[in-house]
């Protein structure tokens, strides 16, 4: 898309919301508290807009925005603790047995037992093709308030698998064919649902106790001038997703409060083994090489963020420090090219062999605001040492994906949203991983990982995801350019609408206006 028709696209949006004209949800009642969210982060090019958490990442939408409850949740250093289940006992390496709460229904009425969590489970694992390969289960069995998970392989991190978004539970009696009538056991009920905004209204029978706030509406807002726009005209009530360089506005001013919260949300380059230049180690090495993080990070992140290594944070023990990759050094990524036989013999200010310049194809989207940054700015880094990046920021980026045209793929992504390493690794760098765009493939990283899902001891999981990592960045399989964190602006009225590390816990019982 354009810079024209995106800006095209921004001004109606504002007109719409400013007019009263946007999606349209029910009149509120007198008396009613409502709260209006704008957010960057549902649609339809996050894969998450709906309800059903066994399809893609809508999962993710029920758990954020309150309509579904997982059997364990995160605290704030992202280790499970018991939510909709009361405890587990692992009765065997691959088995485990887990309590639920008695006093939990659905939205529908219909009481939370065994039964109905294997109901869902089954589902999950016959529609969701990364909770299958996650989960691995070989067999579930229900006895009143309690369910045994059986899997086909040892399941160190299966607790930590069940706090996924995917792991909603949720009524199959109700069924997933209709979005809004999709049954959890959050405090909020769906009213209306499109690609663009969802209105919910309070569940009066929520198991957790008195949910504060009567009505929620969601808004996708992807342009982030709109976005901004619309806190700051009293549209919406607080956002998440605001551009890092419209926070200033709101920092400081009475009106308005920030919620932070460090994530595992990466910015992360994936390099396209399939493409013959990138097949050269030495080319792969000086654009990772070429890549100044800490400028992105403090010039167009305005330090939200920290400048990784590997895909996981300082706060992990696998993270940070942990692993090791070359600085940024572009005299020394220039050497490299030359060194491999790349040289500037047109003078065109781009190095160049058998008479191709050296170029690649940058692959992004745009609904993640800072994306398109990262692009600008590789682009100008690559620049600098002579390889030309053809960027692509468009929202319709599986298409290329899957057609093969591109080399590079910059995404963001969090790498451990179950608390735990083996997640991004399965995900991402073996064979059969769903996100293995580039067709990586290290028969080192494959038995490292073969190890790591049957280990059960947290210290030696941490020592072979460092060595799974620190082989990515040998390989320069990935760029991993900033860890973000994530803010939520608000007025300053709002209670309860805090940042979880995680990032899925946001619309609560405890929101109130």
């Amino acid at each position: 898309m354009t810079k024209l028709s995106l800006l095209g696209s921004g001004l109606l949006l504002t007109a719409l919301l400013l007019n009263g004209c946007g999606p349209s949800a029910a009149p509120d009642k007198a008396g009613e508290s409502v709260f209006r969210y704008g957010t960057t982060a549902y649609g339809v090019a996050m894969e998450n807009a709906g309800m059903d958490p066994h399809e893609s990442y809508k999962g993710w939408s029920t758990l954020r925005y309150g309509v579904g409850e997982t059997l364990f949740r995160f605290n704030e250093a992202m280790q499970p603790q018991p939510w909709l289940a009361t405890g587990y006992e692992f009765l065997d390496d691959h088995t485990v047995k887990i309590t639920l709460r008695d006093d939990v229904n659905f939205s529908s009425g219909a009481r939370l037992t065994g039964a109905a969590v294997k109901a869902c489970l089954e589902d999950l694992v016959k529609r969701h093709k990364r909770a299958a390969d996650d989960l691995k289960l070989a067999s579930i069995t229900a006895d009143g308030q309690t369910v045994t998970i059986k899997s086909q392989e040892k399941a160190p991190a299966l607790i930590n698998y069940l706090c996924d978004p995917y792991g909603c539970i949720i009524d199959m009696q109700r069924g997933t064919a209709d979005n809004v009538k999709i049954s959890g056991t959050g405090p909020y009920i769906v009213q209306s649902l499109t690609p663009t905004e969802i209105v919910l209204t309070k569940n009066p029978a929520y198991w957790g106790g008195r949910v504060k706030t009567d009505k929620v509406i969601v808004r996708s807002i992807p342009d982030g001038d709109t976005l901004t726009m619309a806190l700051q005209n009293g549209e919406i009530d607080a956002t998440q997703g605001l551009p890092y360089a419209s926070l200033p506005l709101f920092t400081g001013n009475a009106k308005f409060k920030v919620a932070s919260a460090n994530t595992s949300r990466v910015f992360q380059a994936c390099l396209n083994f399939t493409t013959p230049v990138l097949q050269e180690p030495a080319v792969r090495k000086a654009i990772a090489m070429a890549i100044d993080k800490d400028k992105f990070t403090s010039v167009l992140l305005n330090g939200n963020g920290t400048p990784a290594v590997g895909p996981f944070p300082a706060n992990m023990p696998c993270g940070g420090d942990a692993v090791h990759t070359d600085a940024y050094n572009a005299e020394q990524a220039k050497k490299l090219l030359r060194e491999a036989g790349w040289t500037d013999t047109d003078g065109n200010g781009y190095v160049d062999k058998n008479g191709q310049d050296l170029t690649v194809r940058w692959l992004t989207y745009t609904s993640r605001q800072e994306l398109p940054l990262l692009a600008e700015a590789a682009q100008a880094f690559l620049k600098e040492v002579g390889i030309r990046a053809e960027v692509n920021a468009t929202d319709n980026y599986n298409d290329f994906l899957k057609r093969g045209d591109w080399d590079i793929y910059a995404k963001a992504f969090v790498a451990a949203p179950t608390g735990d390493p083996q997640y991004y690794f399965t995900t991402h760098v073996l064979d059969s991983s769903s996100y293995n765009s580039g067709h990586y493939h290290n028969e080192r990283v494959k038995e490292l990982t073969r190890q790591l899902r049957g280990e059960f001891d947290p210290a030696a999981r941490s020592r072979l995801a460092v060595q799974i990592s620190q082989q990515l960045l040998d390989d320069n399989a990935f760029i991993y350019a900033s860890h973000l964190k994530m803010s939520f602006v608000m007025k300053s009225n709002i209670k309860g609408f805090t940042a979880h590390p995680s990032d899925y816990y946001e619309i609560t019982s405890d929101l109130e206006v």
